[in-house]
């Protein structure tokens, strides 16, 4: 499996992988996920499958299907009891992004690789997977508030979620820059946007990243990128393929799905979701419950029995792969032992 750490720090598209089928489907609200948010979506339900030129074939139904595991008694006895009482993992998502998390195709069932990863872990821990389908707004606040025990929605761990939260790592965090295909944009830093209009949702680590950006243009006298907001992942591709923006960033399995779907879009950078330095994708759970170290373990073990890889695999993110999970907290934030964070 890639080690993040080791990849090249300029864009790649992902290698072509066997044609697999993969489970869900294009609901009427799809958004920006990543490493921060995700909006509305795309309106009318899309076909069962689509082949992808990356060689995967997503299965878009709501029969999902899912790759499965057995429990294990030893990681049972890991789960605080407060948690285990109801039998339940109540997981959080905002259903926002293809592969990550999205609504098949009635518009009703919530899936992709994010709830593939929940239930395997879910499956290990013994307890039953309850979906919750919540916006990235809310997701902080009633995970505080124990609605939520723990959220798989592309969550990258920075600085300032440690202060309220424990993660536990289970994938690459990575942007991509998506432009019109007939564009000529090489992304990789700030000089590269300088002047050029990018949609980017509302608080996430997207916008951190392009704020950042902008305050080094004008550190050097050059003029900024014009950020600009919209309300839907539908409303923020028709802009880009129409022309009233130049670029749009937003997690990079969805633009590069996008890429591999679409005759009128590309990839034209990659940015780790930690920049200035390195950050993960990972569940995401009360700080101080006691439930991070339990997913850790639930994930080395699909990581370990090989369940892990084939979920990935099957939503054509085997690049994404990490060959660990860790448990982060605000302790052991930005240590080696808690991997490459910022």
């Amino acid at each position: 499996m890639a080690n993040p750490s080791t990849r090249p720090s300029r864009f790649r598209k992902l290698t072509a992988l066997p044609a697999v089928a993969v489970l869900g489907a294009l609901s009427g609200t799809l958004a920006l996920s990543a490493c921060s948010d995700p909006g509305a979506a795309a309106a009318g339900a899309q076909p069962a499958t689509t082949a992808a030129r990356n060689g995967v074939v997503y299965n878009t139904s709501p029969d999902q299907q899912r790759i499965r595991a057995e429990k294990d008694p030893a990681l049972a006895a890991e789960v605080p009891e407060l948690i285990n009482k109801d039998g339940k993992l109540t997981v959080a998502t905002t259903a926002g992004s293809i592969p990550l998390s999205f609504h098949a195709s009635d518009d009703k069932a919530p899936i992709g690789v994010e709830l593939d990863i929940a239930q395997l872990v879910a499956d290990k821990l013994g307890l039953e997977l309850d979906v919750q389908v919540t916006s990235w707004e809310n997701w902080p606040l009633k995970t505080q508030s124990g609605d939520f025990e723990a959220v798989f929605s592309n969550v990258g761990i920075n600085a300032a979620r440690v202060k309220l939260f424990d993660f536990s790592s289970y994938r690459a965090a990575y942007m991509g820059f998506e432009a019109k295909k007939d564009s000529s944009y090489n992304i990789r830093g700030s000089d590269d946007i300088s002047g050029l209009k990018i949609s980017v949702g509302s608080g996430t680590n997207q916008e951190k990243i392009l704020i950042a950006w902008n305050q080094e243009l004008e550190a050097k006298g050059k003029a900024p990128a014009v950020l600009q907001y919209y309300s839907s992942d539908a409303d923020t591709i028709l802009a880009l393929s129409s022309g009233r923006t130049d670029l749009n960033i937003a997690p990079f399995p969805s633009v590069t799905y996008r890429e591999n779907t679409r005759d009128d879009l590309k990839v034209v950078g990659q940015v780790n979701a930690g920049w200035p330095s390195e950050t993960l994708v990972a569940a995401t759970t009360l700080k101080g419950n006691g439930l991070a170290p339990a997913i850790t373990d639930a994930l080395n073990s699909a990581i370990k029995d090989g369940s892990y890889g084939k979920v990935l695999e099957r939503w054509g993110l085997s690049e994404e792969a990490l060959p660990e999970s860790k448990t982060v907290t605000e302790s052991n934030f930005g240590t080696p032992q808690a991997g490459k964070t910022p």
